[in-house]
Parts: C-alpha cells; structure tokens; sequence
C-alpha cells in the first residue's frame, strides 16, 4: 500500500495533469451541453493536450473517459446526448488519468448557472467534509479519522454521508487498498504510514442516505430523490501530514484554512 519516492514523483505528475483538466472545465458555460459533449471535450483535452491516457475508459467494460452526476445522481453517471445541463443544475464531474503507469482520481461538483441556496450549501458542506478528511490524513493517523471528521461535519450541517461507497487507494491499478470510508469512529481502522496514497470522497446527500442503482447497471441516485453532491481528491501520506496530488492552483491555502 505503499510508494517508494519515484513512484510518487510520477502520482505527483499525473496528479497535476488532472487538475488541469478541472481548470480546463472551469473555464465552460455548462448551460446547454450535454454530458456527453463535455466527456468528448474531456477526452480530446487527456489524449491530445496532455499526451496521457484516460484511465476510466474501457475500465469494466465502461465506455466513457468520466462520470457525470446531476442532481439526485449520486455517483457513476453515465454520459449521454439526453441529459442537457441546464440552469439550476448541480453536476459532478468523476474523472481518472494515467500517465507514466500511475493513475490519479478526483472529482468536481459544479454549479450550473443560477443555483438555489440549498443546493449551494449541500456543496459547499461536501468541499468543506472532503477537507475535514484531508486534514486529518498523517503518519500515525487511523482511517477512521478521515470517516470521523467527514462524517461530523456533514451531519452538523444536516446532510448524511453515502455508505456504500467509498475512496481508496491508487498507483498503477484504479483500485488498491487499503478502503477509506467517508463515516466512522476516530482512533480506529488501520493505522496511516508515508507512502501511503488513497483518494477521498465523500457523497453527501440533502435527504437520507438510502441509494439504489437504476436499470443501466451504472447509475446510482437518491432514494428520496434528494440532491447529492461530491468531491474527490487523491492523496499521499507524507513525513510531516499529507500532500494532495490532484490538488488545483485555487486550492493552495485549503491545508491551512
């Protein structure tokens, strides 16, 4: 579960790679695109600009290069020419890169045009519990102070923590372990050493925590229909606390807030 230096050079790099890919999704009008308009753009942007490869795409047979996640969609939404964005919308953007042979994973949850005040909220607290896990990760730590710091900070601001999903770790294969779940009691789980990288992330719901998966045998969404939000980023245990891999430049002073 662990990475030697030059290994985590290479994480680092693909790390970085990705988060221009969130700066390149930054700079759209979502309003009016479909899902699958924008994994083209994402595609074209992995393979052409940056020379690296798309890691989710031909992972279990799935055909895209992301997940796009709107509104009561918890997770592994699959991109289509059916779901328009449109004003009003929330939407997470799940996506992988390989470079080098390592793998880097992060997530998005943007805000399409003019978004009410509870859905804004419900993402707000998701970013805020991503970064309660985050700054609980260093050398001595348990896992469950990552699902304990996330975990409270939801239910604080009255949103639950999705359980059957989890983060996990990551290098040369998407999934490795050790799981990192997004819940739990502080002081318990297996006990964080350097080297160590995992992703984080957590998916709040504004209602219950109940899912279901829809008949495509991908989609995951709310059982109430209540709004879900996530965000995801990929991490590395460090001598001295932690070094987010997929961090984006607008996130530099996020470690220390």
């Amino acid at each position: 579960m662990t990475k030697q230096p030059h290994e985590l050079a290479l994480m680092a790099e693909s790390g970085r790679l990705l988060a221009s890919v969130f700066g390149m999704l930054d700079g759209l009008t979502l309003a009016g695109m479909t899902t699958l308009d924008v994994d083209t753009l994402v595609e074209r942007f992995i393979v052409d600009k940056l020379h690296a490869r798309p890691a989710s795409k031909g992972q279990y047979d799935y055909g895209f290069v992301l997940n796009a996640s709107i509104n009561h969609v918890v997770c592994h939404g699959v991109p289509n020419t059916r779901d328009v964005l449109k004003d009003g919308d929330i939407v997470n953007f799940d996506i992988t890169l390989e470079k080098d042979g390592f793998i880097a994973d992060s997530s998005k949850t943007y805000l399409v045009g003019a978004v009410d005040l509870a859905a804004r909220r419900l993402v707000q607290t998701t970013y805020e519990a991503l970064w309660k896990g985050i700054r609980a990760v260093r050398p001595g730590a348990r896992l469950g102070d990552i699902g304990a710091a996330i975990e409270r900070h939801a239910k604080r601001n009255g949103c639950s923590v999705v359980r059957e999903y989890c983060g996990h770790g990551i290098g040369r294969e998407m999934h490795e372990e050790p799981q990192v779940l997004h819940f739990g009691a502080k002081g318990t789980g297996l006990k964080l050493v350097e080297g160590m990288v995992f992703t984080i992330e957590p998916m709040l719901n504004r209602g219950g925590r109940s899912v279901r998966t829809e008949d495509d045998g991908w989609t995951v969404v709310t059982r109430d229909g209540s709004l879900s939000a996530q965000f995801e980023h990929t991490v590395a245990v460090t001598r001295t606390g932690v070094a987010v891999l997929t961090l984006r430049p607008e996130e530099t002073g996020m470690l220390t807030a």
